[in-house]
């Protein structure tokens, strides 16, 4: 048997977008696979009505929209004009419209601006939501000779950014100043190929999320100029039928998830943040369609995501769908993600609660089935039916069966302690070849956050670490989701209990795997994990080497550098920046850089704007400075999502650097 192999994602097919055609006969969705010649991802177009088939091509299919039982509207870039336009760097959006009954993806039509969401209204119309740039809010009005001139302004300020508002760069989005989501309305006549284009939101306003019921498209969002508050977005409805639209309310003081439709019925997930901030589960309200008026329907502590961890997911999908009258949603409970039901009159009911990770969802409550794609098993994704009357799950798809055949896939061992009066459950993966008489090297591996989970599904790089012969653990410490707000809750506590519950997990493990060298434990961690990392090299000389990954060091700092960071530090950490400098630096890594022994790895990404590159620079140069064997990856053009869908030249090289560092200090 094989050992897992650190370019074996290579050969991974991840899946994505799953949705339900209207009629719910079919549904469609998106398969994905590394192309590690061209350094990037080749995304095609799947169908399944009963069995599966492959619908596109080229590779290039990543986004598609039902736009009614037997189309399908598709962007793309496929013609010699489309393709000098996009080389131009101009900002449009061409639809094909692939029909379902025969023939080829024909060109539907072409939207003057970048489109991320489309969907067809009763009357024919499209609402649409786009980018659009505040400075140049008429871009899409322009004529060919208007855009040129405009481009070539873009092109003169290349080499420099003006910043006049917060927040002025965005994770995976780069730099967002003055950039805003806008609705569009949109009408399109085949007999004339007449395209008239209005967009509805004006230049400053931006769309969080999007809802339709019949004719009535609402959405939410906020208007900001210099500084972005989360905690007053206003509900607006548009009339689909006309693109007229009207200001419902404003909420004052409330975090809004997202609104979702059930059946005639509009539900609002938000909440005031009182105890857990920004990080507080949200609670479902109805929304009184004419004022907005909320109603509490169900009070909710549990997580509304899927915080699953994984490196073996590319894309995403749906994780709450309104069906008839009830609404279903992906929810993590302890160490798996689950599909649940809410009816109208506030009843939650189960629905999927295998062990795993359900990462996106489609529901069709008339055929009694919900789709799924999920990781289960300790294998590959793949699409599963949930029969929704009797509970029978049956697998679709065998993507990934050839990918892990014959390869040594470690199970994982449970582990449950109790550390500070709070449960914390981990697992342990044993190496290949594993035999109690030897002694082995270790990884213990921590999760970003803090609010995410560890759970028993597939991790790509702990395989391949255990199939190298080194035990792997990993643990869920207080401030993991899965077990409620109170649980979550590390508010002005980073560092301090979930510090003490992964020192007590370790300890944990090494007394039940004697076979463990406790002089060959190497650690590392991402995110939340990178901070950890750099917090435990402050504390403690337990491990033999770390490997700290998109990291937090510093909170003075990190306050005005991440995406998030004017808002996340005061809020996380209890503290007010103007007031607390004390507060803020007892709980940075940083401080304690003079008390590091061990030899650190530091991997960081330069378009990381969620814990950006400063946060390891002064790190690494703090242990440099004081003699301690450090070393910095640095990569260009990736953001915080290096690890799980950066390119794949780039994934192979991350994962290198980590084993090579594990190997040059854990190795006997």
């Amino acid at each position: 048997m094989e050992s897992v192999q650190i370019k074996d994602f290579l050969q991974y097919r991840f899946l994505s977008n799953v949705r339900y055609a209207p009629d719910g006969k079919k549904a469609a969705f998106i398969v994905s696979q590394c192309n590690e010649e061209e350094n990037s991802y080749e995304s095609r177009l799947w169908l399944y009505d009963g069995e599966l088939r492959q619908l596109t091509d080229l590779g290039k299919e990543n986004r598609y929209f039902w736009e009614n039982e037997h189309t399908i509207l598709f962007p793309a870039v496929r013609s010699a004009d489309e393709k000098k336009r996009a080389d131009k760097h101009e900002n449009f959006t061409s639809f094909y419209r692939l029909d379902l009954r025969g023939g080829e993806a024909l060109h539907a039509f072409t939207l003057p601006f970048a489109a991320t969401w489309i969907k067809k209204l009763p009357n024919g119309a499209y609402a649409v939501l786009g980018y659009i740039d505040a400075n140049e809010p008429n871009y899409y009005l322009m004529d060919r000779e208007e855009r040129e001139k405009a481009e070539k302004r873009y092109a003169d300020d290349k080499d420099y950014e003006v910043f006049d508002e917060l927040p002025y760069w965005s994770n995976g989005e780069g730099i967002v100043n003055k950039k805003r989501t806008a609705l569009f309305y949109v009408t399109f006549d085949d007999a004339t190929q007449k395209l008239t284009v209005q967009r509805v939101t004006e230049p400053f306003f931006t769309i969080d999320t999007i809802e339709t019921i019949g004719d009535s498209v609402y959405f939410l969002g906020d208007r900001y100029i210099e500084r972005r508050d989360l905690t007053h977005p206003s509900l607006y409805e548009m009339d689909g039928r006309t693109g007229w639209y009207r200001k419902l309310r404003t909420y004052d003081g409330l975090y809004v998830d997202r609104i979702k439709a059930v059946g005639e019925t509009l539900l609002m997930m938000a909440t005031e943040g009182k105890d857990m901030g920004l990080n507080e589960n949200v609670d479902f309200y109805t929304v009184d369609r004419k004022t907005g008026a909320l109603t509490m329907l169900y009070e909710n502590t549990e997580s509304l995501w899927n915080s699953v961890g994984s490196d073996v997911r590319f894309g995403g999908g749906e994780s709450m769908i309104g069906v008839n009258d009830r609404l279903y949603y992906i929810t993590t409970r302890v160490e798996s993600s689950h599909l649940y039901a809410l009816d109208l009159q506030g009843n939650n009911v189960p629905i999927a609660t295998e062990i795993g990770s359900i990462d996106a969802c489609a529901i069709h409550a008339e055929n009694d089935e919900a789709l799924f794609i999920a990781l289960y098993e300790g294998s590959l994704q793949e699409l599963y039916a949930k029969n929704l009357k009797t509970g029978a799950l049956r697998r679709i798809s065998h993507f990934n069966d050839d990918a892990l055949k014959d390869k040594y896939v470690a199970k994982c061992e449970p582990l449950s302690i109790e550390s500070c009066g709070v449960p914390v459950d981990g697992w342990v993966l044993l190496p290949k070849d594993y035999g109690p008489n030897r002694k082995y090297p270790a990884v213990f591996d921590i999760h970003g956050g803090p609010k995410t989970v560890y759970g028993t599904v597939f991790y790509h790089e702990m395989q391949v670490w255990a199939g190298m012969g080194y035990f792997v653990f990993f643990c869920n410490p207080k401030g993991s989701d899965g077990r409620g707000d109170a649980f979550a809750d590390i508010m002005g506590h980073y560092g301090d209990v979930d510090y003490r519950n992964l020192m007590d997990f370790a300890d944990a493990v090494l007394k039940k795997y004697p076979a463990i060298d406790p002089k060959r434990v190497c650690e590392t961690g991402g995110s939340y994990g990178g901070f950890m990392t750099n917090w435990i090299i402050g504390h403690t000389d337990r491990f033999c080497c770390c490997a700290s990954q998109r990291s937090i060091s510093n909170w003075l700092s990190f306050n005005g550098i991440s995406d998030i960071g004017y808002y996340f530090v005061g809020d996380q950490n209890k503290a007010d920046f103007y007031t607390d400098h004390e507060k803020l630096w007892d709980r940075s890594p940083l401080k304690y850089a003079k008390n590091v022994k061990t030899p650190t790895l530091f991997i960081h990404s330069d378009e990381d704007y969620r814990c950006p590159l400063d946060q390891g620079l002064q790190m690494y140069a703090a242990l440099v400075d004081r003699s301690v064997p450090a070393r910095l990856c640095m990569f260009h053009g990736e953001n915080h999502e290096l690890s799980r869908s950066g390119k794949p030249k780039h994934r192979i090289r991350r994962l290198t650097e980590i084993t090579n560092w594990f190997e040059k200090y854990a190795k006997e």
